[in-house]
C-alpha cells in the first residue's frame, strides 16, 4: 500500500554534529551511507563517545561529505565551526578546538563505507518521523518544532496527515526507493532534543513536555532489510 512520499533524508557524517540534507543516498547495511561513520572518543569515559550530552555546542558543528559516494572509501568531509573555521576530518586543529571546547582529551575514530556499529548509530539503523508528528508536537509544546532537534534520518509525508500514526506501524515492512527497511520501536528520547540545533541553547520544556504527552518517545527505529538507492521524493509503500 502507498502510504506517502520520502520528504527529507539527513544524515549526520560526524556523530553529534548537525547533520547534513542531501537529495539521494544509498541505504546500507548498517542505515544511510556514511551515518555516525566519523566520531570522537571521550577518553574521560573509555570507549564512550564525546556528544551533544557532555557538549551542547557541538550542534553547532556542521559536517558534509564533499564529493561522490563510494564503497571503498568515504568522500573527504568538509567540517564548518561555530566561529566560521573550516576543517577537514583529518585536521588535528580539530580535535584541539574540541578539546579546548570540551575540557577532555579526544581521539578521532572513523569507521568503513560498508561497517557503522551500534553506539555510533544509536540503537538501531535508521530513525524515521512525519510531517504530521512534526506539527502536532509543535502544536504540543507550543513553540514551533525545528525537526533536526530529533535527528531523525528520514522525515516521511504521508498521504494520510494523521499524528504518530508511525507507531502503528511495528513488524511492518516499509518500500522507500530501491531499498527495504522494516519498523521495529518507539525511540526513547533524552536531553539532547532540548538542544536548539541553530544556537546550541537548550530549553528543556521540550523533553518535559514530550515525557509528559508522549510518554518519552517520538519517532520510530527501523532497521535494514534490504540495501539500496533512496532519493527525496520516492514513494513509500508500507506492507506486513
Amino acid at each position: 500500500m502507498r502510504i506517502g512520499a520520502l520528504k527529507e533524508i539527513i544524515r549526520h557524517p560526524v556523530k553529534s554534529f548537525r547533520g547534513e540534507n542531501v537529495l539521494k543516498t544509498k541505504v546500507v547495511s548498517y542505515g544511510l551511507y556514511g551515518d555516525r561513520s566519523h566520531a570522537f572518543l571521550d577518553e574521560k569515559r573509555p570507549g564512550k563517545y564525546l556528544t551533544l550530552t557532555q557538549v551542547p555546542e557541538l550542534a553547532n558543528y556542521h559536517a558534509i561529505f564533499v564529493g561522490e559516494e563510494s564503497l571503498d572509501r568515504f568522500p573527504s568531509i568538509k567540517i564548518q565551526s561555530p566561529s566560521g573555521s573550516s576543517f577537514q576530518w583529518e585536521d588535528v586543529k580539530l580535535a584541539e578546538e574540541l578539546e579546548e571546547l570540551s575540557g577532555r582529551k579526544v581521539k578521532p575514530v572513523q569507521y568503513s563505507p560498508d561497517y557503522v556499529p551500534f553506539g555510533a548509530i544509536e540503537e538501531e539503523h535508521i530513525l524515521i518521523t512525519t510531517e504530521a508528528s512534526l506539527l502536532k508536537m509543535s502544536e504540543i509544546w507550543g513553540k514551533q518544532v525545528d525537526y533536526r532537534r530529533f535527528r531523525p534520518n528520514l522525515v516521511l509525508s504521508l498521504n494520510e496527515h494523521e499524528p504518530f500514526i508511525e507507531e502503528t506501524w511495528f513488524g511492518k515492512r516499509m518500500q522507500i526507493g530501491e531499498a527495504e527497511i522494516i519498523v521495529k520501536r518507539h525511540c526513547e528520547r533524552c536531553q539532547i532534543i532540548n538542544i536548539d540545533p541553530e544556537t546550541g541553547l537548550s530549553d528543556p520544556t521540550l523533553l518535559k513536555t514530550v515525557y509528559k504527552e508522549r510518554h518519552n518517545c517520538f519517532g520510530v527505529y527501523a532497521s535494514v532489510v534490504k540495501t539500496g538507492n533512496i532519493a527525496v521524493g520516492d514513494s513509500i509503500s508500507l506492507f506486513d
